[in-house]
Order: structure tokens, then sequence, then C-alpha cells
């Protein structure tokens, strides 16, 4: 039995997560960004901290960064945020795990941040994402924190780089899916699906939509 065909442009707005971090950005300007992933039907928004009670508000799914951008707040302070988050409604965590510890080889004290960050999110129902810091960890530590990872038992891992995949897929467990920080077209969302990313980020959600049918041609006026 072969399976049916995939629709010629499938919609992949149940894969995305908005985000809403920019921040120059009113709270008027989040609540009309959540209004229009509702209308789109997006997976979520991701938003800043400050914003997370007032996008909980319209309704849809909202998830909030930790330990954003840098991931190098201590573990004390990273935690009472995930902790706040999830207090304030959020339904998704993206954690930033700490490169430094990482490149210094304290192994043991980045998995037992990510260890506590995977038991808070998962205590309140809550799906965490690690997110690997772009362009900062080398091949070796990308390996282990996957690894890391593995044993710690999060959600998704969080990646900037297709060439990831390959590196980190066999140290991960099957359960843990791939999530690719931020995608720009249908092409590339459609190549990182094929390599492994199940789940995305988007700046602009506009651009991943299905193209719009051609208009019928008009009708010739009656003689």
């Amino acid at each position: 039995m072969t399976n049916p065909p995939l629709p010629a442009n499938p919609n992949y707005n149940n894969l995305l997560d908005y985000y809403l971090l920019r921040p120059e950005w009113t709270e008027e300007q989040v609540i009309d960004a959540c209004d229009k992933a509702s209308a789109l039907a997006l997976h979520s928004v991701v938003v800043r901290p400050c914003d997370v009670e007032a996008a909980v508000r319209t309704g849809v799914r909202v998830g909030s960064v930790c330990g954003w951008p840098f991931g190098d707040q201590t573990t004390s302070v990273k935690l009472y945020e995930a902790r706040d988050l999830l207090r304030r409604g959020a339904k998704e965590i993206d954690f930033v795990l700490n490169p430094s510890r990482l490149l210094s080889r304290q192994f043991q004290a980045t998995e037992m941040e990510l260890l506590q960050a995977v038991d808070a999110c998962h205590k309140e129902g809550a799906v965490i994402n690690v997110v690997f810091p772009n362009g900062v960890l080398t091949y070796e530590t990308r390996l282990i924190g996957a690894r890391i990872c593995s044993r710690v038992a999060p959600d998704f891992v969080v990646i900037w780089s297709d060439a990831d995949i390959p590196v980190m897929r066999p140290h991960l467990a099957e359960d843990i899916g791939f999530k690719y920080a931020s995608v720009a077209s249908r092409e590339e969302l459609e190549r990182l699906q094929a390599a492994g990313c199940t789940r995305f980020g988007c700046d602009n959600p506009d651009a991943l939509q299905p193209p719009k049918p051609p208009e019928p041609p008009p009708v010739p006026p009656a003689t």
C-alpha cells in the first residue's frame, strides 16, 4: 500500500513559533502579533518575559525565553525566571544553556542546571526547549551538550545551523526533537524538515504561508 501524495503547497503553521522578542516593540504591537498568530493558527508565540501575561490574555499558546540571550545568568536566577514565567501562564520555555560552563568543562554544573529546569517545566505540564547559543560552542561541546540533553530529557533542542543535526542526532534520545531557531522561507523550512527538524521559529510568518492560487481568468462580457 502506497502513501497518498503530499499536497503541493502544505500549510506549516502548526509547526511555527512566532518570535516576538524585538526590544523596541510596544505591548500593543505584541498583542496585535498574538492576534495574528491566532488568526493563522500558528503553534505558539514566543514573547519577552514582560509580555507573558498580556499574551496569555489573547488566548494564543504562549512561550517565553529564559536566560536570554546568552544563558550566562546564575542557575538560581534562571530557575526563578523559569518558574515565574510558568506561574504567569507560559506553556513553553526556551531555556538557554550556559555555553561558558560547557566550554569550561563544567559538565556536571550544566547538567544539574538543565535537569532542574526540565523538572520545573514538566511538573507544570509545560514544554522546555534547550537553546544551544549560536556560534559559541565547539564541535566537541555541542556533542557533549547533546549527550547531557539526552540524560535530562527536554522536549526539544534549539539549533541555528542544519550542520548541527548530523553532529547531535546520534547523541540525542530519539524522543527529543530539533527546533530550528529561525526560518525565513518555505524552501528553507522544507529543507530543514527533510533533515530532521520538526518545529521552527520565525520572525515573519507571512513569508511561510502557502502561495495563493492564481486568480481565475476574467469572464468575457456577454455578447
